[in-house]
């Protein structure tokens, strides 16, 4: 069980209020960054789950829609309002929640919500911003943080992103994951460390602290610094939606696709 989101939750909201209504597997507080308001949400590990595929910090039916409301809540608060709470979701998700119950319930309806919350909200003018303090992998990142304004991600090794985990990848390539980890060498698309992700031109920022697992003042003092920072570009962006992630170097080719295929349709 990795305990990050809820370290990371705590280190940066101490003089915030938790929020109530939720269920225990989501953590929500209301603070600040800066002068701004914001709600920083985690989906973290809860032993006592009543879905046991979902009691090391995946994301499943209750943390969906749990997901869901805690961000629905703070758009109608501010709907009226010309200023906008701002969104920090603190990621540290090993998956989604594999189960038959899940899979039965509708687990595909309740990510969805999330996913959606998150980008209704930033469409209505709410800065949104994704902190992966640990692993955000497959469903589970989608649903709780991919649709942010800007990503960031510490510069640690425990930090990962990939669709699956490696041991499922193994399976469904037919590989070992020795063999897969040497692809991996070469075709960052297939690695899972930050580094990697990093040059897929997704990542607004990489941080480097000295300690993940337990923050020291200075490296929340760092990432405070740098959500105000992202505040900021986020504000100066005329567009709500995620194009921004195809300016980087990384994305020339990924642009020239879509400008061609754009003047050819």
């Amino acid at each position: 069980m990795s305990n990050r989101g809820l370290t990371w939750l705590n280190a940066l909201t101490v003089n915030g209020t938790a929020a109530e209504g939720f269920t225990p597997s989501v953590k929500v507080v209301d603070g600040t960054i800066g002068d701004q308001k914001a709600r920083f949400i985690a989906v973290v590990t809860d032993e006592n789950n009543a879905f046991p595929r979902a009691r090391n910090g995946e994301v499943g039916l209750l943390e969906g829609w749990n997901l869901a409301k805690a961000i629905s809540d703070i758009v109608a608060q501010d709907k009226e309002s010309d200023t906008k709470t701002a969104i920090v979701a603190v990621i540290d998700v090993p998956s989604q929640a594999y189960g038959r119950r899940e899979e039965a319930y509708g687990i595909h309806q309740a990510l969805a919500a999330a996913a959606n919350a998150y980008a209704t909200a930033r469409n209505a003018g709410h800065p949104v911003i994704g902190l992966i303090v640990g692993k955000a992998m497959s469903g589970g990142f989608l649903a709780h943080g991919y649709q942010a304004n800007r990503l960031i991600a510490l510069d640690d090794e425990g930090c990962m992103v990939h669709a699956m985990g490696k041991a499922s990848a193994a399976r469904i390539t037919l590989r070992s994951v020795a063999e897969l980890e040497k692809l991996a060498a070469t075709i960052p698309p297939m690695a899972y460390d930050i580094q990697n992700y990093s040059t897929l031109g997704l990542l607004w920022k990489k941080a480097s602290v000295t300690n993940a697992e337990a923050p020291t003042a200075q490296d929340i003092d760092g990432i405070t610094t740098l959500l105000a920072e992202a505040l900021n570009d986020i504000a100066t962006d005329t567009k709500r939606d995620l194009s921004g992630r195809l300016n980087s170097d990384n994305r020339s080719a990924s642009l020239e696709v879509r400008q061609q295929m754009a003047k050819a349709w």
